[in-house]
């Protein structure tokens, strides 16, 4: 799995399994009573979306955008990682993900100032993590499924990688956002049915039943284990 998209999120998923007492109902990744909880396979409540302008396009376009800067030899890899940054940043709603991380059971423990520091050690640690695992790519596959509607401000977008024969399969999701200058941003990532929100919302409830927010945010603070 090397490819970038893969690079990006992969390193995220660190095996562990979600708390499934800790459902917080404003959760996009909750699923409604007709849901099967899990579920990635398209049923027949789901409305693929028809919309000529839906997600996948500019999905897509922003795929090809980061290829092109990773194939690009004129350029070094620290200005490559810059312009990357500028391409990928603005379709991830990081301070949802900071909050669906920590959930309803421990988001309301932080204060503002703590809510803060916390979003920006988050991307920051996405961020890093990625910057650890771009050179890796080479020239997998990618082909964009269409898109399913599952909820009325929430989109998933199906992807298959195709890397040295084997086929992984990723799941976009995104919400709509607030603002509707903002449009649509991804919240969460399923690579082969793993959750990123679940993965890190496991890690960091083993860290507050153990300790303090300020160990958290120390832990974060930290370099990432490689």
């Amino acid at each position: 799995m090397r490819s970038l998209w893969c690079v990006l999120l992969v390193f995220l998923v660190a095996g562990h399994s979600a708390n499934a007492d800790d459902k917080d109902p404003n959760d996009p990744n909750e699923p409604s009573p007709s849901e099967g909880r899990g579920e990635l396979s398209q049923t027949k409540s789901d409305a693929v979306v028809k919309d000529p302008n839906d997600l996948k396009e500019p999905l897509q376009t922003t795929w090809d955008a980061v290829v092109s800067v990773l194939q690009n030899k004129d350029i070094d890899q620290k200005a490559k990682e810059k312009e990357i940054y500028k391409i990928v940043d603005p379709i991830f709603d990081f301070p949802l993900m900071a909050k669906l991380a920590l959930g309803r059971k421990h988001w309301p423990k932080l204060t503002p100032p703590q809510r803060e520091k916390f979003t920006q050690l988050f991307a920051d640690r996405l961020k890093r993590s990625y910057l650890e695992k771009i050179k890796l790519y080479t020239d997998e596959k990618a082909s964009f499924k269409p898109a399913v509607q599952k909820k009325k401000n929430v989109i998933y977008i199906p992807m298959q990688l195709t890397s040295e024969g084997k086929e992984i399969a990723i799941l976009y999701k995104f919400r709509k956002m607030d603002s509707p200058q903002a449009g649509w941003k991804i919240y969460d990532v399923e690579i082969q049915g793993v959750s990123i929100l679940l993965t890190y919302r496991s890690q960091f409830d083993d860290i507050l039943r153990r300790g303090t927010v300020k160990d958290l945010l120390s832990r974060l603070e930290k370099p990432p284990d490689r």
